[in-house]
């Protein structure tokens, strides 16, 4: 399993750890100071020596920062490594949750665009023609059928952009304003809160209008499979790791270094 990078006597330098993952010794005694690997024995002359044990605590963490982020992964291991599974697993666990949360959001978008496909664009005429264009806030606020105050509560969250009449002052809602105000209220409708609201329509801003949206939609879910599939491959190798260890010492925490006085070669 450790092919070249195991030494004959099953120790390893830190060198021996990096080669193969694209990073360098410092990072791997960078990611022991950092409780991501286990703790070192070390040598009568202070030298690191790592084990099977270390190598494998390297490829879970590696495999965990695409899914969770280095963050996350972070504390994944430092949880596994001071002998607290139950948190270890309570950490991937708020990381699945929130990619349930964003594919909730994703569908949401896709139910909202649909409805906004569906709804009827045509308004009123308002009393007072606004200036270049647009509708007032009353006619818009009937056509949702809300309040004005919902729509200056919105304007607020900064979710709609309405310009001002500059001879008169009154808030001028043009076609963009119209689609967010109609994407805020399918959304609420969903019961998303203004907070996650936001960051989808800053999506259906930087992709220019709804059409355009549909290529950042295929993004998105590719974003969140590639995001599950990562997951998956974390979960695996976070699981090897365990059991490893749970072999290597059943009744210790994996943070107990090996010592011995192998004349390892690599300096602390």
């Amino acid at each position: 399993m450790m092919g070249k990078n195991l030494q004959t006597d099953g120790k390893l330098r830190p060198v021996d750890l990096a080669r193969g993952h694209g990073i360098s010794a410092q990072a791997v005694r960078n990611y022991e100071a950092a409780g991501i690997l286990p703790a070192a024995g070390r040598t009568r002359h202070g030298y690191r020596v790592y084990t099977p044990l270390h190598a494998a605590a390297l490829r879970a963490f590696l495999a965990l920062v695409p899914g969770h982020g280095h963050q996350t992964a972070a504390a994944v291991m430092r949880a596994a490594n001071e002998g607290d599974t139950a948190e270890a697993l309570r950490l991937i666990d708020v990381s699945h949750a929130q990619l349930l949360s964003d594919r909730g959001t994703l569908q949401a978008v896709e139910s909202a665009l649909r409805d906004l496909g569906r709804a009827a664009v045509p308004a009123p005429a308002p009393r007072r023609a606004p200036a270049a264009g647009g509708t007032h806030i009353g006619p818009l606020a009937a056509q949702l059928g809300i309040r004005p105050a919902t729509l200056r509560a919105w304007e607020r969250a900064g979710l709609v952009r309405p310009r001002r009449d500059p001879r008169t002052g009154y808030r001028v809602y043009d076609e963009a304003d119209v689609r967010d105000a109609r994407l805020t209220h399918q959304l609420r409708r969903g019961g998303y809160p203004l907070t996650r609201i936001a960051p989808v329509l800053d999506r259906v801003r930087a992709a220019g209008g709804l059409a355009p949206l549909q290529a950042t939609l295929r993004d998105w879910h590719e974003r969140l499979a590639a995001r599950g599939r990562a997951m998956l491959a974390g979960a695996a190798a976070l699981d090897a790791y365990l059991r490893l260890a749970e072999e290597s010492s059943p009744h210790a925490s994996v943070n107990t270094p090996p010592v011995d006085g192998a004349n390892a070669r690599t300096p602390p």
